[in-house]
């Protein structure tokens, strides 16, 4: 008699978050369906029954990890406020983000940069920048705040990189230089 089959509705979530553990202790090449399996506590074909592939389930990570700084750019009252000073709000709002858990943040760019070797994560990377466009052009124009992300981007990488500690002074001078009109 075949075994009733368990109701697990959190499932695919929890094989996600035990993807994001892995990835973050092992890098992306450590990530495998067997190892996320054995992190995650389920069978090896609950894995591969949620994620066909092995882009579809990085997919699935990038985008839980692009929740974090989504939401602390959501959550930011100073983007919302009228007459806010835009370059000294972000720069306090990638100090935050840079002064979270590290291992999240270098992961979050880990998955970010995957997307130049694995075309399947493109369109995920490329939806996390226009998001940050979107909350950023009710401030200015989309061509300037597609610069912004770009200096935002250039000033985590160089953070993280040269394991310098951010200098929120030299982001807010950088940005305000990006904000001014010619």
């Amino acid at each position: 008699m075949p075994r009733p089959r368990r109701h697990d509705p959190a499932r695919r979530e929890r094989i996600v978050d035990a993807a994001l553990r892995v990835a973050a202790r092992s890098g992306i090449a450590g990530l495998s369906h067997r190892t996320v399996a054995a992190e995650a506590d389920v069978p090896l074909g609950s894995t591969t029954y949620h994620f066909a592939s092995l882009d579809e389930l990085l997919v699935a990570a990038l985008r839980k990890a692009n929740e974090g700084f989504d939401r602390l750019l959501r959550e930011n009252s100073a983007l919302t406020a009228p007459g806010t000073d835009l370059a000294a709000a972000l720069a306090r709002l990638l100090g935050e983000w840079l002064g979270g858990e590290r291992a999240r943040v270098e992961l979050e760019y880990e998955l970010y940069l995957a997307a130049l070797r694995r075309p399947a994560l493109r369109p995920v990377a490329v939806e996390w920048a226009e998001t940050v466009v979107a909350a950023l052009s009710p401030h200015t124009d989309p061509v300037t705040a597609r610069a912004l992300v770009a200096l935002m981007d250039g000033i985590c990488l160089q953070s993280l990189l040269t394991d310098e500690p951010y200098d929120e002074v030299y982001a807010r001078e950088m940005l305000g230089r990006v904000l001014r009109k010619p």
